[in-house]
Order: C-alpha cells, then sequence, then structure tokens
C-alpha cells in the first residue's frame, strides 16, 4: 500500500474514532439509545461520507449527489455523528439526540428539517425498498447518482427486504449498493438462534446480487468493495460486512447486553478514554 493510501486510512481512522466518541457521548448524555449496532458500522459509514459519496453538505438537496438510506435506522446516533462531522449541521446539536423536541430523534425522520436525511424510518425492513425506488427514479432521470443502503443482519429476518432484493435484481439497479452490518446479533439474541439467515453470501446471490463480502473494520477492505461495486454493471450489489458489535470498546465487544442499552456516566468516561 502507497504512503499516500496509508495516510489516508489513518485519517479516516481518526474520523471514525471521533464518531465513536459522539455515540458513547450522546447516548449517555439521552440516557438511552443503541451504542451497539452504532459502533459496529462507523468505520463503513466513515468511508462513505469521508472518501466514496459524492455529497455537499453545504447543498443537501444537490439533484447529482449520492444517496445513503438507513435502513437500521436505532443505530442513527452513529449517522448523526457522521453527518455533523461532515459539516451538515454544528456537532454541539448531537448533544440534544433524543431529547424533547429535537431534531435528532431516535430514529431518523424526515419531517425535522435535519439536513443529509434521506428517509424516515421506524419499524425495521423498509430501507431497501425506499432504496430501490430512489435508485429506479435516478435510472428514469438519466442521473449517474449511486444509492447506498445499510441493512442490519436482523432485519434480514423481514419478508419486505427479500421482496427488494427481487426487485433490485429484476430491474438491473446497478446503481443501488446495499451494506450488510454482519455482526451476528439482533435484539433477543444471537441470528442463529433467533432465525438463521446463513449462509447470507449464497442467498443474495442466488436472488441476483453481485457480492462482495469484507472484514467491516479494515479500511482498505471497504474502500475497495466501494471502488468494485461502482464497476459492476446490469447487478446490483451487496457488500456483506463482517463487524463487530461494540466495536471499539473493550467492554461492549460482541455483548449484546449493549444492543439498546446506555452506558453509565463512568462506563462512558471508561469507553472515551479507550477511543482516545
Amino acid at each position: 500500500m502507497d504512503n499516500y493510501k496509508s495516510n489516508e486510512y489513518l485519517r479516516l481512522k481518526d474520523t471514525a474514532q471521533q464518531i465513536r466518541r459522539d455515540v458513547i457521548t450522546i447516548i449517555t448524555e439521552a440516557r438511552s439509545g443503541h451504542p451497539g449496532g452504532s459502533l459496529s458500522m462507523v468505520d463503513i459509514l466513515t468511508v462513505l461520507y469521508f472518501k466514496q459519496m459524492r455529497h455537499n453538505p453545504k447543498n443537501p438537496q444537490w439533484e447529482e449527489r449520492d444517496r445513503f438510506i438507513l435502513s437500521k435506522g436505532h443505530g442513527c446516533s452513529a449517522w448523526y455523528s457522521c453527518l455533523a462531522r461532515a459539516g451538515y449541521f454544528p456537532p454541539d446539536e448531537l448533544l440534544t439526540f433524543r431529547k424533547l423536541g429535537t431534531r435528532l430523534q431516535g430514529h431518523p425522520a424526515l419531517d425535522k428539517g435535519l439536513p443529509g436525511i434521506e428517509n424516515t424510518s421506524g419499524s425495521l425492513g423498509q430501507g431497501l425498498s425506499i432504496a430501490c425506488g430512489i435508485a429506479l427514479a435516478g435510472r428514469l432521470d438519466k442521473k449517474d447518482y449511486r444509492v447506498y443502503c445499510m441493512l442490519g443482519d436482523g432485519e434480514l429476518d423481514e419478508g419486505q427486504v427479500w421482496e427488494a432484493v427481487l426487485t433490485a435484481s429484476h430491474y438491473k439497479l446497478d446503481n443501488l449498493c446495499a451494506i450488510v452490518d454482519n455482526n451476528g446479533f439482533q435484539l433477543d439474541g444471537k441470528l442463529e438462534e433467533i432465525k438463521n439467515i446463513t449462509p447470507l453470501v449464497a442467498k443474495w446471490r442466488a436472488f441476483g446480487w453481485k457480492t462482495i463480502e469484507i472484514d467491516g473494520h479494515n479500511y482498505k477492505e471497504i474502500d475497495d468493495a466501494f471502488e468494485e461495486a461502482r464497476k459492476i454493471k446490469d447487478y446490483p450489489t451487496v457488500i456483506i460486512a463482517r463487524t463487530i458489535k461494540g466495536k471499539g470498546v473493550s467492554f461492549m465487544e460482541g455483548d449484546n447486553q449493549w444492543h439498546g442499552k446506555a452506558p453509565t456516566k463512568e462506563q462512558a468516561e471508561k469507553a472515551i478514554r479507550e477511543l482516545l
């Protein structure tokens, strides 16, 4: 790897660590949120917003922008931090997360007017359908923007996801890239104990998608996967990213009790020290 790439990935890592600190800080301040699944997708979001995606924080409604859809909306603390650090709104506003009257709801909400938000979420399993519609609209309008959709692996239990998977394949939506945050857990436990969705690669491939499997915390693999996806024609692409729930905080990593639990002030201080 050349020095430029190495330095670039170090810069991305520094940004990701800041986002992780934000996640811990604002969930602790709100005394509610979902740290585990937010932390697992930080590195992917960082590469998207700070290297790969075409977007303009000074003009959030720029017609030529790439679109990002967060299907696993409960992970929005990481997305909000990413948007703030990219310049969509002041980072100080992050401290209003989940508070009365905030634009930073517990799930992203379009009607709150937060710049950079492309979809409202709530019930899981809907994001990929939204992404399909936006990708198809881009084709009909002869736009060359790309659409990215982040899904949790637990929400792949939902039938609507697989309807959208079929739709994207049928219409050959090669401007659509899905990302599965494959951290192995959902609300009630391990995936294989709730509803086994393996083998993931074979399933998506059988539905007509190009599949790329990566380490979701390796910046080069993430970056290369998005580059590869951009070159694929006539097929939608899915990046299945193996991740660690609670990534970056030793006492949260791989521990599903942190799915929807806020840390105490003392736990938050320990987490922040680890993320410096």
